[in-house]
């Protein structure tokens, strides 16, 4: 008896839109979702806005100074309560000027005092689950959902010991790049090196060294290591005395929209998807240095990084985003090396059961 190779999902798992609003109503809404920095909530009543998985939302910072997350909804009429991102004293709707202190508790409305039985100690806006992991802001609508460090076990120290300042650390520059594939086909993308020797030159043969280049799964997390390239080529310098990691480069990809990434030198950059429909992602490239200061380093860094790596992953995501359109396709087998290592999609087949279903609990 021989063997059979595992085969990737089925183009409609990419493809169909039914099956995407079965993840937003699933899937993003019960996995922890980057919203945004603490450095843009750092006095009280700073806030800002964001969708996850269809619902808009924003996170506060509340005259306690502890972060809060909302939904976005008057508890009167249903009415948007704030837009973008600034400071406010109270979160006033702007259709009846029914207003809500900071900790989500309404505090006055027009003429609702005529209202026999009427308690403002009973209205509330509804809250969001949400969490400060290193300066970084996530939420999950499930307020039952297990604490991040269940869900990537280890992640926060590794970090730490990756990037010792990451808590002085603030976006110097963030990048906006719409992809036209599905989320997932982005996201497998991230997630394997196969295609990086042939695909991204100045990455393999300027930053890293493909052949010590690894990915394994921790927790609800997929770890990248490898090591630097030799110093005579890479494309920015870098000094191997000032840290223990000085000379790696690691990512952590959070499952299933995040993933923190960490260049020699402990240069931290972060990559993050907010998917649209079943055809559309935005992928967001943020840079970050101490204080968010001028850094030259980063700066080239982050240039070289989109004229190189990400315009290359457009043009390869958005053409398998139309072959798995093809009626001439059918599911390959993944090319799974039990050593490991570049050359290998094990992490892949890991990603592709997170994408049927994750902790026991399926989505489509």
């Amino acid at each position: 008896m021989t063997d059979t190779p595992l085969l990737s999902l089925d183009a409609s798992y990419y493809t169909d839109e039914k099956i995407f609003k079965a993840e937003q109503q699933g899937l993003l809404a019960r996995t922890w979702q980057f919203a945004g920095h603490a450095s843009q909530l750092e006095q009280t009543g700073d806030y800002f806005t964001v969708e996850i998985a269809g619902e808009s939302l924003f996170c506060i910072r509340d005259d306690n100074h502890e972060l809060k997350c909302f939904y976005n909804v008057c508890q009167h009429r249903a009415h948007r309560l704030l837009e973008g991102s600034g400071n406010t004293r109270l979160i006033t709707c702007p259709y009846h000027a029914w207003n809500y202190h900071l900790s989500g508790k309404l505090r006055a409305g027009p003429n609702i005092k005529v209202v026999p039985g009427f308690d403002v100690n009973k209205i509330c806006l509804s809250s969001v689950r949400v969490e400060d992991f290193h300066g970084f802001v996530f939420v999950n609508l499930d307020m039952e959902a297990k604490p991040m460090d269940d869900w990537f076990p280890e992640v926060r120290n590794q970090l730490k010991s990756y990037v010792p300042h990451i808590n002085k650390l603030k976006p110097v520059r963030w990048i906006e790049v719409p992809e036209v594939c599905n989320w997932k086909v982005s996201v497998e993308n991230y997630s394997e090196c196969y295609h990086c020797k042939l695909n991204h030159r100045t990455f393999a043969t300027g930053v890293v060294k493909p052949e010590t280049y690894d990915i394994q799964p921790q927790g609800y997390c997929l770890r990248h290591t490898t090591e630097c390239q030799n110093l005579d080529k890479m494309t920015y310098p870098i000094d191997l005395a000032s840290n223990e990691h000085a000379g790696d480069y690691s990512s952590w990809f959070l499952w299933p929209l995040f993933s923190f990434q960490v260049y020699p030198g402990n240069i931290l950059n972060t990559y993050h998807w907010r998917a649209l429909d079943a055809n559309n992602v935005l992928l967001w490239r943020g840079w970050y240095s101490e204080n968010g200061q001028a850094n030259e380093v980063i700066d080239t860094l982050a240039t070289q990084d989109m004229d190189t790596t990400v315009a290359e992953d457009i043009g390869l995501v958005e053409a398998v985003q139309q072959g798995l359109k093809s009626r001439g396709y059918r599911p390959g087998p993944l090319v799974i090396d039990p050593a490991g290592g570049v050359d290998s999609e094990h992490s892949i087949a890991t990603l592709q059961q997170w994408m049927r279903h994750t902790d026991g609990q399926y989505f489509y």
